[in-house]
């Protein structure tokens, strides 16, 4: 099942996504500059095979729900997402007010 909702973060506009898969959820939060995803987001493809692309993104893991994507400190970031002050660490939330 395909789940989106809009989610507001102090006034500022994102949209989220929800897979529903056997056995785990595949999550994102974005907007028009980035994203914010779930344990399965490979940052090391973006930073390398994908450079060119300057994609701004980081990944959380461990995370069921949206909620907890928000909450949840980064564990990686892409190279553009550090160029924009974004740091692994950072929450999702305060990460996607930087985006």
């Amino acid at each position: 099942m395909l789940e989106m909702s809009p989610v507001d973060i102090d006034g500022v506009p994102f949209q989220a996504v929800t897979m529903k898969l056997p056995k785990t959820n595949f999550m994102a939060v974005t907007n028009d500059v980035g994203y914010i995803m779930c344990g399965a987001l490979d940052v090391q493809l973006l930073n390398e095979k994908l450079a060119d692309r300057e994609i701004v993104a980081g990944r959380a893991v461990g995370v069921r729900t949206v909620e907890q994507l928000l909450g949840a400190p980064l564990e990686l970031v892409t190279l553009a997402a550090e160029a924009r002050g974004i740091q692994p660490g950072m929450t999702g939330r305060e990460a996607l007010l930087k985006m």
